[in-house]
């Protein structure tokens, strides 16, 4: 079986997946990708308790970097929509960006990839697969299944991870 690299969208999400993942003895690289994160000081906090997910599981971690400019250039031309609550057209775009990132390293490593997005009962899981349905290295977990989400609370509780309230981006941030 091939080696997976996970788009890790945030700790808490890459709990309620890598139990699963690693009972499955895959050979599993997070892959910190986050643009869309609205400044840089929430990106690192993210990133911090990234980390330390990673350590305590014994995983390697490779950090995209942050390049938030070129995101909202990628999404600019559904700004419009930019008042839509979650699974709109801007997440769509967003996670084309984010998966578009994860299929160029995980070509470069020779790996196949997931991503964690699909644990959270935010995002529609079949949206993502369907950006993703017609490249071969793109393994479709759904992570919400097998009680996912839940297990991903239960475990980011445990390890007293950084839980933010909203993906990322200023479009969803909570006022």
């Amino acid at each position: 079986m091939k080696r997976l690299l996970l788009h890790t969208c945030c700790a808490p999400c890459a709990c309620g997946c890598i139990e699963r993942l690693l009972a499955e003895k895959r050979e599993v690289t997070l892959f910190f990708s986050n643009s869309n994160i609205t400044t840089e000081a929430e990106f690192e906090k993210r990133l911090d308790s990234v980390r330390k997910f990673a350590e305590v599981f014994s995983l390697d971690l490779i950090v995209d970097p942050y390049r938030h400019a070129d995101w909202l250039e990628h999404v600019s031309h559904v700004e419009r929509f930019a008042e839509q609550p979650e699974r709109g057209l801007r997440c769509t775009a967003c996670f084309a960006w984010s998966l578009n990132r994860t299929a160029e390293k995980a070509l470069e490593l020779d790996m196949n990839y997931a991503t964690t997005l699909t644990v959270s009962p935010h995002k529609k899981s079949e949206t993502i697969f369907r950006l993703c349905e017609n490249d071969p290295r793109f393994e479709a977990y759904n992570f919400k299944k097998q009680d996912g989400f839940k297990r991903s609370l239960e475990l980011s509780r445990e390890l007293e991870l950084y839980r933010q309230n909203f993906c990322g981006c200023e479009f969803s941030e909570r006022k």
